[in-house]
C-alpha cells in the first residue's frame, strides 16, 4: 500500500508525541523515517517503528531525556544521548561539527549512550547543506560473523561519505555485512526467499528462508547465549575476501564503541544495549575552490556513468538509485508493507490516533 509521505510524517510525530517525546524531538525522529522511506530504503524507514515502540515499553529508550554534550574543543565534540534515540544525540553531535568545520575546517563528532540512528546518510546530507563533506558512522546489534566464525560478533555497522555534486551529490551508505540486518526483516514480513547469499547457520551455510534467517539475527542481537550464524561480511566468502569486509566493520567498532567507551557490538544484545556513532565534516573549500572541485567530482562521476555497460543494465553511482527514488516517492507516496501496516494500524488503536490513508 502506498501513502503520502506529509500523512506518514504526520502520524509519524503524532505517535511520538503520544510517547512522551518533546515535541521538536518527535518531528526530527520522523523526518529521518520519512527520508528513509522516500529515499527508498525501507529498512530504515517506517517498518523500524515497532521495534522502537518495544524499546521504549522495556525502557531501552527513554523519551523524555535530552541529549546533553559532555565534551567539547574547537575541533571535536563529545555526546552523550543520555538512553535516548540515537537520531536525537546523532544530529546534535552533527550541528556542532557543522559549526566546527565551518569556523577551523574539520569537526569530530562521538556519541555515546544512545541507540538505532536510522540512515547514516540523513547526517551526512546535514553537512553537505551546509557546503561540507561529510562522514557518520555507528555500530549495531551483534549481527555479522566474522570470517571462518560461525557465531555473530560484529555489527552491520553503517558507513556514510558524502561529498558535493551534480545534479546531486555523491552519498554512499550502506552496512559493512552484505546487506543491513533491516533488509532481513523486511523479506521476512513480505514473505519473500533472500535473493543472496546474505545469512549462514551455526554451520556457515547459507540460508534463504527469510524467516529461518530473521530467526538466526534476532536470536544472535536479543540473546545473551549465542546459537550460532549471522550475516555475511562484505565478500560473502573467504575466497571473496570477506576479511576485508570484516576489517571494515572493525574500523566503524573502533570509531564508535571503542571511542566512545559504550559497548561494543558484540555487548549489545545484554543490559543497555547502546550503541555509539561518529559523525564528522570538513571545508573543501580549504583545499581549492569548491564549484571546481564540485565540477571535477560530477565530472568524475559521469564518466563511470557512461562506461561502456552490459545492454539493458545501468550503471548507478552511490546515490544515484536514491535520489531518482525520492523524486518518485514525493509524487506517488511511499510504499508501505503489509505487516507494518498491521504494525501502525495496532499502534494507532493503542494511542488512539488516526493511521493514513492509502492513495
Amino acid at each position: 500500500m502506498r501513502i503520502n509521505a506529509a500523512d506518514e510524517r504526520n502520524y509519524l510525530q503524532t505517535v511520538f508525541e503520544k510517547l512522551g517525546f518533546q515535541k521538536d524531538d518527535g518531528i526530527l525522529i520522523a523526518d529521518t523515517l520519512v527520508d528513509a522511506d522516500l529515499r527508498g530504503i525501507s529498512s530504515h524507514g517506517i517498518q523500524r517503528l515497532d521495534w522502537y515502540r518495544r524499546m521504549i515499553k522495556d525502557g531501552t529508550i527513554i523519551p523524555q531525556n535530552r541529549a546533553k554534550i559532555l565534551k567539547e574543543i574547537p575541533g571535536a565534540v563529545l555526546v552523550d544521548a543520555n538512553q535516548n534515540m540515537g537520531h536525537l544525540a546523532a544530529n546534535l553531535a552533527m550541528d556542532k561539527v557543522i559549526e566546527k568545520a565551518k569556523q577551523i575546517g574539520v569537526g569530530i563528532g562521538v556519541v555515546r549512550n544512545p541507540n538505532h540512528f536510522g540512515i547514516a546518510g540523513y547526517y551526512v546530507r546535514k553537512a553537505l547543506q551546509a557546503g561540507l563533506a561529510g562522514i557518520a558512522l555507528t555500530n549495531t546489534r551483534p549481527l555479522v560473523v566474522p570470517t571462518n566464525a560461525t557465531e555473530a560478533f560484529l555489527g552491520s555497522n553503517a558507513f556514510a561519505f558524502g561529498f558535493p555534486a551534480s545534479p546531486h551529490p555523491f552519498i554512499f551508505d550502506g552496512a559493512t555485512s552484505v546487506v543491513a540486518g533491516g533488509k532481513i526483516q523486511l523479506a521476512d514480513k513480505k514473505g519473500t526467499a533472500l535473493p543472496g547469499d546474505w545469512v549462514v547457520n551455526k554451520d556457515r551455510q547459507v540460508v534463504k528462508d527469510p524467516k529461518e534467517a530473521e530467526n538466526i539475527l534476532a536470536t544472535a542481537a536479543f540473546e545473551a547465549e549465542q546459537k550460532g550464524g549471522g550475516l555475511l561480511t562484505l565478500g560473502g566468502s573467504e575466497a571473496n575476501s570477506n576479511y576485508k569486509g570484516m576489517g571494515n566493520s572493525i574500523v566503524v567498532e573502533i570509531l564508535t564503541g571503542i571511542l566512545a567507551q559504550g559497548s561494543i557490538s558484540a555487548d549489545t544484545n545484554t543490559g543497555k544495549h547502546d550503541f555509539s556513532q561518529f559523525v564528522f565534516a570538513f571545508d573543501p573549500a580549504f583545499f581549492g575552490d569548491l564549484e571546481t572541485l564540485k565540477a571535477n567530482a560530477t565530472a568524475m562521476l559521469d564518466r563511470i556513468r557512461h562506461l561502456h555497460h552490459l545492454p539493458g543494465h545501468t550503471i548507478w553511482v552511490p546515490g544515484d538509485r536514491e535520489y531518482k527514488n525520492l523524486a518518485e516517492n514525493q509524487k506517488r507516496g511511499v510504499e508501505i508493507d503489509d505487516k507494518t501496516i498491521d504494525q501502525m494500524q495496532a499502534i494507532a488503536d493503542e494511542l488512539q490516533i488516526s493511521m493514513p490513508a492509502e492513495i
